[in-house]
Parts: C-alpha cells; sequence; structure tokens
C-alpha cells in the first residue's frame, strides 16, 4: 500500500475581479484617498451580487458615519429570482450594510469627514476571495473641474487613436 503524504498545497491566488464599478463617483467627486472594506452581507445579497444584480443607483451611494460605524446607503441588491422562493424573510434590496473597517481606519475617516467638503463615497464593489468594498474620501467637484475631467478624457481618447493608426 503506497504511503500517504500530503503535498503542501499552494496557497491560491485570487485574481481581483470588479463586479460592480461606481463610474459617477470619479466624475463628481476628487478622490484623495481609497480604504478597502469588508461587507456584513446575507447569503442572498452574495449570490445576487455574483449575479450581477448589484447596483449603486447611478451614483448616488454614500457611506454614512453613526456611532462608530460605517454604513453604506443606497446600494441597491436586487434578489435572484429563484431565491425570492419559499424564504420567510423579508428581502429588502436597499437597506443599510455596515462595513468592517478597523478602529484606527474610522476614527481617521471620522476626523476626515468632520472638515469641511469631504465625504465617503464606494468606489467598487471587488472579489478577490471574498466581497470588499473600495471607498474613497472624496471632495465635491465644481462644475469647471467637472468640464476639464470630460476633456482631458476626450484628448487621452484621441491620442490613443492616432497611436492606434501607426
Amino acid at each position: 500500500m503506497p504511503e500517504f503524504n500530503p503535498a503542501p498545497r499552494e496557497k491560491q491566488q485570487h485574481v481581483r475581479r470588479v463586479v460592480v464599478e461606481n463610474r459617477q463617483a470619479h466624475y463628481l467627486y476628487a478622490i484623495e484617498d481609497t480604504f478597502e472594506a469588508g461587507l456584513m452581507l446575507e447569503g442572498w445579497e452574495v449570490k445576487a451580487i455574483l449575479g450581477g444584480r448589484a447596483t449603486f443607483n447611478g451614483g448616488s451611494s454614500f457611506v454614512r458615519l453613526i456611532d462608530d460605524e460605517a454604513f453604506v446607503d443606497a446600494l441597491t441588491i436586487t434578489p435572484l429570482p429563484q431565491s425570492n422562493q419559499g424564504l420567510l424573510a423579508t428581502m429588502d434590496p436597499l437597506r443599510l450594510r455596515k462595513l468592517l473597517l478597523k478602529k484606527t481606519e474610522l476614527n481617521k475617516l471620522q476626523r476626515r469627514v468632520a472638515e469641511r467638503g469631504y465625504t465617503l463615497v464606494p468606489l467598487t464593489l471587488t472579489q478577490r476571495g471574498k466581497l470588499k468594498l473600495e471607498i474613497g474620501l472624496a471632495k465635491g467637484k465644481k462644475l469647471a473641474d467637472k468640464r476639464q475631467t470630460l476633456k482631458d478624457r476626450d484628448v487621452q481618447r484621441d491620442t490613443q487613436r492616432e497611436l492606434s493608426k501607426m
């Protein structure tokens, strides 16, 4: 009988996959710093997010700081049709979802948000083994800043087009 020799398993490298992206955040806000936070989700919510049924409501989603805790607001997770059947619990697509941050990160965020003009905005919902929410410390842009962003994007697109012709 052959001897059982378990070879040490190499750690699986999870590839970071963006599940949902808040495209309006970079247009409406100047992002100064980013943080990665875990989310407290229910089972049906995880399945729905991985099934592509989550949205940031057109950029109107934001993070609230309540009693030394952070919550993401206006993150809509629509239940999958098959998960609606047979569950007694109500599935609220718009409920507040708690963010899992370290105490030092939370204190830093509270100090910065207390300053005038700063807010916390969710940027991306990523999967790397577990679902993580990337939030950004942001300051609102003025109309001229938004126009400049659009101009820069057009110039970059034109240069890429010219380079691809060569």
